[in-house]
């Protein structure tokens, strides 16, 4: 066994398919809080497992059975230089150089917090680091992709080209524009697509995404002549589709982005390495870049304490929908599912306005409380 250290969950990912390991362990709480750390684990080649083995994991792991320790499980060999050639392959994944542009990049006191501003660094861009103090503790907290106010005002403070929020674990990218403005998953998506569209290097001119992209985004595409293929939330699903329709890009609004020509997962230093290098190429600003993509109003409402098991079963609650989707029409949707991650059920609605969508989810959400609690 070969520990390598504090290195963002990708970069695991990368280490396993460059060296042929048999798997990777990363421990990790991903976006969320510290107490939150589980396991994840890679397979041969730098995959995640699909759904069956890690359900068949998590059952032996609930089972008795002898532990072997010590020698019957062999050696831990300390090798920190696996980092460096992860640090190589994030800055040749560009064709050229970021001089000239400068950036804050927030590493959520998390295992960015060397990797990203260095590798933005040997790019050629000018950093300004925030959120670089891992104690084991602070990780999430208050800062990074999750909570954005801290890098918008360092950026607007700076007078920075642009801002790069990471996770934890910085399999995550938020960006954030010259003025502070958010640019959201969808965007950096649109902007990702048309790039390698205009370069010929979009497979089958198409991207996949889920179904939490914005309309926005998928009216945006439609005008550059792009096919969006969508799948469920989750990175894992949007790789299995780009893998068996022979995709390139793929990516989710919370900011995973999967970019297959380099990396075979997501790969929150990656993109934004990639994002920059569309600013150094076009010479336009991040917010020009990003206002190809309109989004439409867009509200999301998280639904604690209730039974997100029983929610396919309750008549009423799909009542409710279809009489909010109805309202909707053409210029909005809903979107109802329980958190594959978390004890609690997701209401998102689009509309027209943000009145609208805001009343539209306050509806949904209280009809699940009501019904599932």
């Amino acid at each position: 066994m070969k520990r390598v250290g504090v290195i963002p969950t990708p970069g695991v990912a990368f280490l396993v398919d460059d060296e042929g390991a048999d798997i990777g362990v990363v421990l990790s709480a991903s976006h969320n809080p510290m107490p939150d750390n589980g396991i994840k684990f890679f397979a041969r080649g730098g995959r995640k497992l699909d759904d069956a083995l890690e359900d068949a994991i998590e059952e032996r792991m609930g089972e008795p059975w002898e532990r072997p320790t010590g020698a019957r499980v062999g050696r831990i060999v300390e090798d920190l230089t696996g980092l460096d050639a992860y640090l190589d392959h994030l800055v040749a994944s560009i064709p050229n150089r970021l001089d000239g542009l400068s950036v804050v990049v927030d590493c959520a006191n998390g295992a960015a917090s060397y990797i990203s501003p260095e590798a933005l660094r040997r790019a050629g861009a000018t950093v300004t680091a925030i959120s670089v103090e891992p104690n084991g503790l602070n990780i999430n907290d208050g800062c990074g992709s999750q909570h954005l106010a801290l890098l918008q005002a360092e950026v607007r403070a700076q007078g920075a080209d642009l801002g790069i929020a990471h996770d934890g674990d910085a399999d995550r990218c938020v960006a954030v524009d010259a003025d502070g403005n958010v640019v959201d998953g969808d965007a950096i998506l649109a902007i990702l697509a048309i790039a390698m569209k205009e370069s010929g290097r979009l497979a089958k001119n198409t991207v996949v995404a889920t179904v939490m992209s914005n309309l926005g985004f998928h009216i945006a595409m439609r005008a550059q002549g792009i096919e969006v293929m969508t799948t469920a939330v989750g990175d894992r699903y949007v790789l299995d589709a780009m893998r068996e329709h022979g995709l390139n890009l793929g990516g989710e609004q919370s900011g995973h982005f999967i970019i297959s020509d380099h990396a075979g997962t997501g790969d929150g230093v990656l993109t934004a390495l990639q994002l920059m290098s569309r600013m150094s190429s076009t010479g336009k600003s991040l917010g020009q870049l990003a206002g190809v993509v309109t989004s439409l109003p867009q509200v999301l409402v998280n639904v604690r304490g209730v039974d997100k098991g029983r929610l396919g079963e309750s008549v009423q609650i799909a009542l409710v929908v279809a009489g909010v989707e109805a309202e909707l029409g053409t210029q909005g949707r809903v979107l109802l599912r329980p958190s594959g991650t978390e004890p609690l059920i997701r209401v998102m609605v689009e509309a027209a306005t943000l009145e609208l969508a805001e009343e539209s989810a306050a509806r949904i959400a209280q009809a699940v409380r009501e019904h599932l609690s």
